[in-house]
């Protein structure tokens, strides 16, 4: 293929590359290790009542934020290093918890809590999502032709809705006198908050990805069975194994790439899980690294965003992706050298 064919394919995509991901990925990367404030003037107000014989009048000294022509706030950005991933980490209250032998108050820092149910969601979900969606596959293969189609429409529905949608749908089964809860409440006799405790909501939060999640899971695996080698299974089959080692000595080795693929896939999407906070509410309870970075750019009573420490939230999310990835890339490169 000549370079200017390859160009002309390839041109178009490395620049919206660029244009819409390493462009805003290294911009947030300097917003990092930079302060942005807002730029204040303190001025004279003077403040009067009605009053009689004469209005009462008093001055103050408040401080307000300059405008600029367009009636926008001016900033100012200064370097400020590495301050900004310090007040994410708090390193500080972590070795203080540390050295006064509490460090369960580790997991009151905003940080460290998103930390710590970010990676319980991603890695309880993600054996679930595999054996889940392998087990629908195997059935769904197994069944007659008549019933695959209408079965596998049925298994694709949580997967159609929308992450917000679905998460809001569960958590209206559930919340005051939804209808799961009223039959929970009738079988065991007494009342039931699924709202009132973190653990809850954290169950209800990794059901709700499985059953989300699962369907596409589900999608890969039956495709890549109907390319297993019939002439090995019919082998395995007259050698005398059984269904469970027909599915360990051949199947799951055939599938293992696809099993790979799925991995990686939901370890980069879990890890950036959003929906979940906001469809169940539970930022009381339980909050995500990517909804921590949300609420650093929520402005505050004045207006203002700690843009530096979303950006530097973000960097870190980034760093936990990769370091996740690893063990999974690394086995992909050796599958490929060795193809």
């Amino acid at each position: 293929m000549k370079f200017r064919t390859f160009a002309a394919f390839v041109g178009p995509s490395i620049f919206l590359m660029v244009l819409f991901i390493a462009a805003p990925l290294v911009t947030v990367f300097l917003q990092s290790f930079q302060l942005n404030q807002p730029i204040v003037e303190r001025v004279e107000v003077e403040t009067c009542t009605p009053g009689f014989p004469a209005q009462k009048c008093v001055t103050e000294v408040k401080t307000q934020p300059l405008l600029d022509e367009n009636g926008n706030v001016r900033t100012t950005s200064t370097w400020v290093g590495f301050e900004s991933y310090a007040n994410v980490l708090q390193l500080d209250r972590v070795a203080e918890a540390i050295s006064d032998g509490r460090p369960g108050r580790i997991l009151t820092i905003d940080f460290w809590k998103a930390l710590r149910f970010t990676l319980t969601f991603t890695l309880v979900t993600l054996p679930l999502v595999i054996g889940v969606g392998l087990a629908i596959a195997l059935a769904v293969n197994n069944l007659t032709r008549a019933l695959r189609g209408q079965i596998i429409f049925v298994s694709l529905l949580p997967f159609i809705i929308t992450p917000v949608i679905g998460a809001l749908s569960i958590r209206w089964l559930f919340i005051g006198d939804g209808i799961l809860t009223s039959l929970l409440e009738s079988w065991l006799d007494r009342d039931i908050s699924m709202f009132a405790q973190g653990w809850t909501i954290e169950a209800m939060m990794l059901f709700y990805r499985v059953w989300h999640v699962a369907p596409f899971a589900f999608v890969v695996f039956y495709a890549g069975l109907q390319t297993v080698n019939q002439d090995t299974l019919e082998s395995a089959i007259i050698d005398g194994a059984s269904r469970w080692e027909r599915l360990r000595y051949v199947i799951i080795p055939h599938l293992m790439p696809l099993i790979v693929f799925i991995a990686l896939i939901h370890l980069m999407d879990a890890y950036r899980a959003f929906e979940e906070v906001v469809g169940f509410s539970s930022q009381a309870h339980r909050i995500t690294l990517q909804w921590l970075t949300y609420d650093y750019l929520t402005p505050d009573d004045s207006g203002n965003r700690s843009i530096s420490r979303a950006s530097a939230s973000a960097m870190l999310t980034m760093v936990g992706i990769v370091i996740l990835l690893i063990p999974l890339l690394r086995r992909s490169w050796r599958d490929h050298r060795g193809g």
